[in-house]
């Protein structure tokens, strides 16, 4: 009897460790804001239509590619800094386009309404010893001036007004542009570089009033362009013989 006892114990006993190895893990209830998640898919296994481009990405990951040294206001300076910059491993384009520059500074005394105004500055300019101004004609827009000269540095302009300013009388400095044909360099950077090393320029004798810039849309896709190789030059073995010097053959 014992014996019975005990064996249907360990039955018991083994019955219940086998259930509890075997029973199902509780469900995890899914969170609705995982639910509504598009499933993941390669890019392989998108329609055509929704895949990345390639080329944008590209662009994307390379800020920058071309950039613009100017503007020169003459050719030869544009050469110049595009042979320099090609001597140190970069692959300049030349490019033209219209625009305005700077080509001097003038200094004057505004705001007069009557002769007698201009008059009175002509005098205080005399006592100083300032010869050379010149009275404007009057207009309905701006009045009476007294021009004081034109400069091409605005540093001497600044100057000049400064001592006409000392003497009481109210002197300004306009800027002056005219359209002119400007000259750019554009080039990409060199690896590891944002930017063109001016100053390797400027000690060269290059322009000082140049910058750098980013190219215009046309102009960052005319530099991605691969230029067309254009004919072979004609050598010696390959001129007709029509060009050498002498008369012709007749048939």
């Amino acid at each position: 009897m014992r014996r019975f006892f005990f064996l249907l114990l360990f039955s018991n006993l083994a019955y219940g460790a086998w259930a509890a190895l075997v029973r199902p893990p509780p469900t995890v209830p899914v969170s609705q804001a995982f639910a509504r998640l598009a499933p993941l898919k390669l890019v392989d296994e998108l329609p055509p239509s929704q895949r990345p481009d390639p080329a944008a990405r590209k662009t994307a990951d390379t800020p920058g590619q071309c950039l613009s040294v100017g503007p020169f206001g003459d050719v030869d300076n544009s050469a110049k800094a595009a042979a320099l910059l090609r001597a140190r491993g970069f692959d300049p384009k030349q490019r033209a386009a219209e625009g305005e520059m700077t080509q001097s500074w003038w200094v004057f005394i505004g705001g007069m309404k009557a002769e007698g105004d201009t008059d009175h500055a002509l005098v205080i300019l005399e006592r100083n010893g300032v010869k050379d101004a010149i009275v404007m004609p009057a207009t309905a827009d701006v009045g009476r001036r007294v021009s004081l000269g034109l400069f091409t540095e605005r540093a001497r302009a600044e100057r000049r007004a400064e001592s006409v300013r000392a003497m009481g009388l109210k002197a300004e400095v306009a800027e002056r542009k005219l359209a002119n044909a400007l000259y750019w360099v554009d080039l990409a950077p060199q690896p590891g570089m944002n930017t063109i090393p001016l100053q390797d320029l400027f000690s060269q004798g290059v322009s000082t009033k140049v910058s750098v810039q980013p190219c215009p849309p046309a102009a960052a896709a005319a530099l991605a362009t691969p230029a067309t190789p254009g004919p072979a030059p004609a050598t010696a073995a390959s001129t007709p013989s029509a060009a050498v010097s002498g008369p012709p053959r007749l048939p």
